[in-house]
């Protein structure tokens, strides 16, 4: 079927607050989408049927089944494939009148400029609050709209940030709203989330760059929504743009914006789940490694030595052993690797592995 746009996007048409002028700034806009995870991907969805015209999206990882139950985009037989590879497929199906392309890898410090330089808005799908915070200085520093959005249990936010306004100034960015990027928020994995909060707080972003496109309605500048799922109460921060471009530009040749979840890890410093399974299987070479769960309450097909919440997790107050193996392990082989990283800084000669992949590859 070959449906034309007045046919795809009739509804919308209708609107006479929308009309054909509106769907022709859609049709006209670029939008940016980093991270095609439970926000990202629904996002990028959304952006696409609305008749977005340009769609680039940002992810270097893979499809893991313990996402699924929330990046409902995804199959089961996607598992393993890269999400943003995808994801375009998918929109390449669904949405004839969008040029959807993708970057399959991480965005830094070192290649942020390149990646938002021919785009109209930028959408944070990340849980990473290094990258959130690379991605608004950039934004600020740039001049480009960043519609934001993050997760915390039942917890959501919004906000459109560093918007044009009409004293030709610009409305406030995350730094206003958190001036310092905190170490002890937990991610998804780490604190769990359920898949209801994900889905409103990414349609609450596609509707924030929907008006900020087509200039209908009022996009949250100088604000944070903040929602609540449980209790369906939402309330709205006020923000006052006092963090200025000068200041963050300073900020940004400072800061490394360094996410581990992002990084290529030390191949040396591995064990994949095969040769774990091998090791476990022969009791006596067993009894020489030391296991260590960097997160509580994962479901675990072997037993632990200890358990340390990788927020507390202290390497110079763990008792070791340089006769033994210790092998760090979490749900997916991100925060296990911080934890073997940090493990070899307090010891260099100790033997310390992280489980590749995780509990997920086992």
């Amino acid at each position: 079927m070959n449906p034309s746009k007045k046919q795809l996007f009739k509804r919308q048409i209708t609107l006479s607050e929308i009309g054909e002028v509106g769907q022709k700034k859609l049709q006209n806009a670029s939008v940016l989408v980093v991270g095609c995870g439970g926000l990202g991907s629904p996002i990028a969805v959304y952006l696409a049927a609305s008749g977005i015209g340009q769609l680039h999206l940002i992810d270097f990882d893979t499809v893991d089944v313990t996402n699924l139950h929330r990046q409902v985009f995804y199959s089961l037989e996607d598992v393993g494939k890269p999400k943003a590879a995808v994801l375009s497929e998918f929109i390449k199906k669904r949405a004839p009148f969008t040029e959807v392309s993708f970057t399959n890898k991480s965005i830094t410090k070192e290649n942020v400029f390149n990646l938002i330089e021919n785009v109209d808005i930028v959408v944070d799908g990340t849980d990473s609050l290094p990258t959130k915070y690379l991605l608004n200085d950039a934004c600020v520093i740039k001049n480009k709209p960043l519609v934001y959005g993050s997760l915390y249990k039942f917890d959501g936010y919004v906000a459109t940030f560093n918007v044009l306004q009409t004293d030709g100034t610009y409305s406030s960015n995350l730094r206003d709203a958190f001036p310092e990027m905190a170490t002890d928020i937990p991610n998804c994995e780490e604190a769990g989330t359920l898949n209801a909060i994900v889905g409103m707080i990414a349609t609450q972003q596609v509707n924030e760059v929907l008006k900020v496109v087509t200039k209908v309605g009022k996009p949250l500048t100088n604000e944070l929504l903040i929602y609540n799922s449980l209790q369906n109460t939402q309330l709205k921060m006020k923000l006052n743009p006092t963090v200025l471009k000068e200041k963050i530009a300073k900020i940004f040749k400072a800061q490394t914006y360094f996410d581990i979840a992002c990084s290529t890890q030390n191949k040396e410093w591995q064990i994949s789940p095969e040769e774990l399974k091998r090791e476990l299987s022969f009791s006596s070479q067993s009894t020489n490694l030391e296991i260590i769960a960097v997160l509580e309450n994962l479901k675990l097909p072997f037993e632990v030595d200890q358990t340390i919440h990788i927020n507390k997790f202290d390497a110079s107050k763990i008792e070791v052993d340089f006769d033994k193996t210790y092998v760090m392990v979490c749900q997916r082989g991100f925060n296990s690797y911080r934890a073997t990283t940090k493990m070899k800084e307090q010891y260099p000669d100790l033997k310390v592995l992280n489980l590749t992949g995780g509990i997920s590859s086992y």
